[in-house]
């Protein structure tokens, strides 16, 4: 990995922060707080909330085994995803490569940081190889963008390509790991002493059923993680965000409750599906969803909709053509999408 200083952009490793007034006296243990311009009156809600979510912080460090220190709280994993371009990247100058296809705010935020974006198309079996990507990349490349188990395709990427890329990339290597709740592969982010050059992203949006709240996370060396604090905004997750996760975080058996429901109904609707005329492959999945190739994917869908059920139509993304994308819902969910299918002519 070069040196961090080589791989942020100049004006943000020279960047004075904003000082919020709640940071100033971290470590006091204050009771009249006159320093912020807030109104005294009304409930817990008239103050701003902590700037650095510490107590969030230590909760997920509970749960999740990572340090306090290795961690970046945002307003979901696309505030993490946008600052990786905003600290990393200097618009029209650098790029990032990334695997293709893949989740689609990678390239969303690309283009709206001017920084050129390098497709590198996956196999037939929507697998990478290190070596491919290595050869997207050039003096200008930045950031590698990896997303395992991957959306839409569903399956864990190689680890031992990954690891290569970690070992072989002087940039930074970024991780998402949304749907690794669902995956048997033990997660990226215990490794992150290992690799100073790791990025590794999580959510609360999908196994802990926490989509409404929008809290992602970054997991890095506290270095990087400086930097991202240095940058995002003085209070970017706000106080009942913060109160709900760690409501949400206190109970983890609940969560591995629902993620052994979802897994066992995710191999029933693996096998309904495949028996349907209209499937023509469902493909292995490591997530929480599925992507099935069909027959005619638009027409398809369109009849769905007007049966009131909703999956996505990838048919237009690179190698998902005729592809839908079927999350895992409950059991009746799932039974009324079968229904409906069979009904399809």
């Amino acid at each position: 990995m070069k040196p961090l200083e080589q791989l942020v952009r100049k004006n943000i490793w020279n960047l004075a922060p904003y000082s919020c007034a709640r940071n100033e006296f971290s470590g006091v243990n204050a009771t009249v707080f006159l320093d912020a311009n807030e109104n005294p009156y009304g409930n817990q809600l008239n103050r701003y909330p902590d700037p650095m979510q510490m107590e969030l912080k230590q909760k997920i460090e509970e749960v999740k085994g990572i340090p306090a220190n290795y961690t970046f709280l945002g307003n979901g994993s696309d505030e993490a995803i946008d600052l990786v371009y905003r600290c990393f990247c200097e618009p029209k100058e650098d790029n990032v490569v990334a695997i293709e296809p893949t989740y689609g705010m990678y390239k969303v935020c690309a283009d709206i940081n001017d920084v050129e974006y390098r497709p590198v198309l996956l196999d037939e079996n929507y697998q990478i190889t290190a070596e491919k990507l290595l050869a997207a990349c050039d003096d200008y490349t930045k950031v590698i963008w990896i997303c395992s188990p991957n959306n839409p395709t569903g399956n864990d990427l190689h680890r031992e390509e990954i690891v290569k890329l970690l070992e072989s990339f002087d940039g930074i290597v970024i991780v998402d790991e949304a749907y690794s709740d669902f995956s048997k592969l033990r997660p990226l982010r215990y490794e992150l002493p290992r690799y100073p050059n790791l990025i590794v992203l999580n959510t609360l949006s999908k196994a802990w059923a926490s989509a409404a709240i929008r809290l992602g996370m970054a997991f890095a060396s506290p270095e990087i993680i400086d930097i991202f604090n240095k940058v995002k905004y003085p209070y970017n997750v706000n106080y009942l965000t913060q109160q709900q996760a760690i409501k949400v975080l206190s109970d983890p058996y609940e969560v591995d409750r629902w993620i052994q429901l979802i897994l066992q109904e995710r191999v029933r609707m693996q096998e309904a599906f495949s028996l349907l005329p209209l499937c023509e492959k469902v493909y292995p999945t490591d997530a929480n969803f599925f992507l099935a190739k069909v027959t005619d994917a638009q027409s398809i869908y369109d009849y769905l909709v007007k049966q009131g059920i909703i999956v996505r139509n990838r048919t237009r993304v690179q190698l998902c053509k005729n592809c839908l994308r079927v999350t895992i819902g409950t059991r009746n969910e799932n039974n009324e999408l079968i229904g409906a299918l069979r009904q399809f002519k």
